[in-house]
């Protein structure tokens, strides 16, 4: 019998990276340094689910932000990782965001997939924006020429958020729920 194989693109990434659990005071400091960073006036924000909820929703109260926007973005399993093609379950009209100084909020930018994928149509509506994530995870990014706008740390971890159970893994969908229909 031949030894079992797992692929690195088959195991998560909590797997292969220390964890490293936060509290609302590490967010908070955080939020403390991102906010500093920003240059000129947002006209609206876009948090992608559903990491970027929360950093999203402390950042449009902190900075006045009231037009707020989500986007979720799926990523089946059943494919390899690095092929899968994403689809939105959720996304804004092209109406929302064009005109707009739009920023994009995440929670991590561990490979980029999801923050590339959303740039893709803002880009493709001309759409003026820049990102924010919590943390920034360089040795994992997939797109070597591309990074956050701003970031509030830089790591090598597996971050493990306040807002996240330690019981259910975000990216794991409940039984018999399926996935949602992309629009």
């Amino acid at each position: 019998m031949l030894p079992s194989y797992e692929s690195p693109e088959s195991r998560h990434p909590r797997d292969e990276f220390k964890n490293e659990i936060l509290t609302w005071d590490d967010v908070d400091k955080l939020i403390d340094h991102l906010i500093p960073q920003f240059e000129g006036e947002f006209d609206g924000l876009l948090m992608i689910t559903n990491g970027g909820l929360v950093p999203g929703g402390i950042l449009s109260e902190a900075m006045g932000i009231k037009h707020v926007l989500t986007a979720s973005v799926y990523f089946p399993d059943d494919v390899e990782k690095r092929l899968a093609w994403p689809s939105f379950i959720q996304y804004p009209p092209d109406t929302l965001l064009v005109g707009r100084r739009i920023l994009v909020v995440d929670d991590i930018w561990a490979n980029g997939r999801a923050i590339m994928i959303v740039q893709g149509r803002l880009d493709a509506i001309g759409c003026a924006y820049e990102t924010a994530v919590l943390h920034y995870r360089m040795k994992s990014n997939l797109f070597p020429d591309a990074g956050p706008t701003y970031y509030g740390a830089i790591t090598d971890r597996y971050i493990v958020y306040p807002w996240e159970s330690t019981m259910f893994s975000r990216h794991t969908i409940k039984p018999g729920t399926g996935p949602l229909p992309a629009i």
